[in-house]
This record gives structure tokens, sequence and C-alpha cells, in this order.
């Protein structure tokens, strides 16, 4: 599907975008709750319980620490790739929901959002590649001028940048309906370009603060479960309250990645 023609990009309002993320999410509430406790909260709970946070042995060297580490992860990424498709596909869908005007039911948002995996997927890996390639060119350039930690800088700052300025391509493939991964990224940084710092600003802003307010209340939670209940049961409701604060969260993140395509992309390219 083509993408809308190219157009002067609108001044990012976060405040704006924040609010219409929350109303978003206020006149959907009940289907948008199912669907993160399907596709975040459970698949969360699970790998808190079933892989709970690695702890090298006391006394563990670097390199045994390490080993442990990649033997933990190594585990887990059987688990973790079918479950990043599940929320994927649950993310794509949640978009439809949000943003698509023709009204679909919770099934056609579903079915919409696992029709778009494959071309997701695919700008994803493009992504991760090529900041892979761009980030290993950074250290390589500034190690060779003795220059390490600035060159850990420069790749952090890359990193953000690119993420931010390729954030839309799930509401591009969702709502416009762009197949084509390239497109779809080349879109989303359109759409970013002249935005990146108030957009990156606004989102590492959220991430930070719902981050503080997520770990206070795990820790709370967690500390007051271990006094009123036996240790086992104290775990598994300490993963509860973990989880359903990530679904929540990452619920708050698709709907402002919604309200923001709608107010960089206009009302034309919506429901396209």
């Amino acid at each position: 599907m083509d993408s809308p023609s190219p157009r002067a990009t609108p001044r990012f309002d976060s405040n704006r975008a924040w609010q219409q993320a929350l109303a978003a999410i206020s006149a959907n509430r009940e289907v948008l709750l199912a669907l993160a406790g399907v596709f975040f909260l459970l698949p969360g709970l699970a790998f808190s319980l079933l892989f709970p946070q690695p702890t090298p042995p006391a006394g563990a060297d670097q390199k045994a620490a390490a080993a442990y580490l990649m033997d933990y992860y190594g585990r887990m990424l059987p688990y973790a790739l079918p479950v990043f498709v599940m929320q994927a596909g649950g993310t794509l869908g949640m978009l439809t929901l949000l943003t698509d005007r023709r009204r679909p039911t919770v099934a056609e948002a579903i079915r919409t959002g696992f029709g778009a995996i494959l071309p997701y997927l695919a700008s994803q890996l493009i992504v991760g590649f090529v900041m892979g390639m761009v980030a290993v060119l950074i250290m390589v350039l500034f190690v060779m001028l003795n220059a390490k930690s600035f060159g850990v800088l420069a790749m952090l700052m890359m990193l953000v940048y690119a993420i931010v300025c390729t954030s839309l391509a799930a509401p591009v493939i969702a709502v416009e309906g762009v197949r084509n991964p390239i497109r779809a990224l080349t879109r989303s940084w359109q759409l970013v370009r002249g935005n990146s710092l108030r957009l990156a600003f606004f989102l590492v802003l959220v991430l930070v603060a719902s981050s503080v307010v997520v770990m206070v209340i795990t820790a709370l939670g967690g500390t007051l479960l271990g006094l009123l209940l036996p240790q086992a049961f104290a775990v598994i409701g300490a993963a509860v309250i973990s989880a359903t604060l990530g679904a929540l969260l990452a619920l708050i993140f698709v709907a402002i990645l919604a309200s923001t395509h709608a107010q960089l992309s206009g009302p034309e390219a919506q429901g396209a």
C-alpha cells in the first residue's frame, strides 16, 4: 500500500500526545486491559516464575559470572522468541484498536495485528542489524583514538536516536497498512524528522518516571508480601505485581505510539 505523500511535519506536542494516549486507554479500557493481560501480563508472569533474575554464585569471578549469565540467557532464549512474537502481534492488534476509524472488533484487530507480524519483525531485524553494525564501527573508531568512554557515549546517543526515529514503524504498519519493512522504517523516519529531540525527551521522561514508580511499588509490595505470607507465596505475589505493572506500562507506551503517530501523520493516514 502506498504511503501518504510527503508533507510538512508538525511540531510534536508531548502534552497532547500524553493526554490523547490516556483518553484512548480510558475509552477502550476493558478491551485494552484484557489484551494487555493476555499478551503482556501472562507471559511476563510466566517468565518471572520460570526464569527469576539470575544471581551468580557468591565468590564467582568475572569469567564465572559471565558464564553463569550466558547459561541463563541460553536457557531462556527458546521461550523468549515465541513470547516476543506473541507480544508483537498483541502490540499491533492494540494499535489497530486504538486508531482504526472503522471500529474493528477485538477478533479483527488481533487478526490484523498478527497478519502484520512478518513485516514488523523484519523491520526490527533490520534496525537491530544496522544499529549493531554502526555501534561496532563507532566503538572501533574510538578505541583506535584511545577514547573508549566517549565511544560508549556516542554509541548510546546513536542507539537512542535510531530507536526514536524508527519508533513509529509499528503504527505505520498497523494503521497505514504499509507492509514493506524498509518503507515502514522510512515513513517513521519522515514522520519523526524535525521532532526527534522532543520525542526522545518525552519517551525517556515517561520511561524513567514510570520505571521509578514500578520499582517503588514492586519493592513496597514485595516487602509487604514477604512480611505477611510464606516465602513461596510472597515470591508469586511479587511476580504478579511486577507482571501487572509491566503490562500496564506496555499498554501506556502502545497508546503513546498511537497518539504520536496520529499527531505527526495527520488525519488522512488514520485507518488507511
